[in-house]
């Protein structure tokens, strides 16, 4: 009984470190993943943030959805004007007081329909990017898609930008209202559920698809 104990012993302690590692691993990835997931989500905020510190006098720099030092400052000054704890953070209470939602789930897709605005419409006039915005949002609304953001956007070959690597390129400021005002409602295409320059379309299918207005170098279709 004793050389089974001595034997058992550790292999016990064994099993100890490996599941004691395990779960230090498994804190680590997934406390990682949760950062990356709101820093990702909050950057529409940013974005809208800056918009609103530049108005009052408070940052100098253009909008961008990317918190750098002047951003920082900027939110510094304003939270010791405001009589808040000056972290240069958008905690619940700056945004409060600046006016902004910290919904994660409404700044992804935000922040994903800038990017794939940005990838597919960059260069086009204002009213095509945000025709572009619609047609994602039309094609979420429509039982033929996926009925989520993310899920129009990476639908395998859906769009060139994704298959090329142009998705994750970071949206502008341009690409960011573009997308804040599809969201509103702005639809320029008509319930267009399609898009594609004729210049450098190679389907036939695409042209067999009923054309309702050409915005810039597109034509958008149903």
């Amino acid at each position: 009984m004793r050389i089974l104990n001595r034997l058992c012993l550790p292999i016990i302690l064994c099993c100890i470190l490996i599941m004691c590692g395990l779960a230090y691993c498994l804190v680590d990835v997934f406390g990682s993943k949760h950062k990356l997931v709101a820093v990702t989500a909050q950057a529409p905020d940013i974005y809208e943030v800056q918009r609103r510190l530049k108005e009052w006098g408070y940052y100098s720099g253009e909008p961008s959805g990317v918190v750098d030092g002047e951003t920082r400052e900027a939110i510094i000054y304003f939270q010791r004007v405001h009589g808040l704890s000056q972290t240069g953070e958008i905690d619940y209470a700056t945004a409060e007081a600046i006016g902004v939602s910290l919904n994660s789930q409404n700044s992804t897709n935000l922040y994903l329909l800038a990017k794939c605005i940005h990838a597919e419409a960059r260069g086009e006039e204002y009213v095509g990017m945000v025709a572009v915005g619609a047609v994602i949002l039309n094609r979420v609304a429509s039982p033929d898609f996926p009925n989520t953001i993310y899920g129009v956007i990476y639908q395998p070959w859906a769009f060139t930008a994704v298959h090329d690597g142009q998705i994750n390129l970071e949206p502008d400021s341009t690409a960011y209202q573009a997308a804040q005002d599809a969201l509103s409602g702005w639809d320029p295409t008509y319930g267009c559920l399609y898009y594609f320059n004729p210049a450098t379309a190679t389907s036939s299918w695409i042209w067999s698809r009923q054309q309702v207005v050409t915005i810039g170098r597109h034509i958008f279709a149903i």
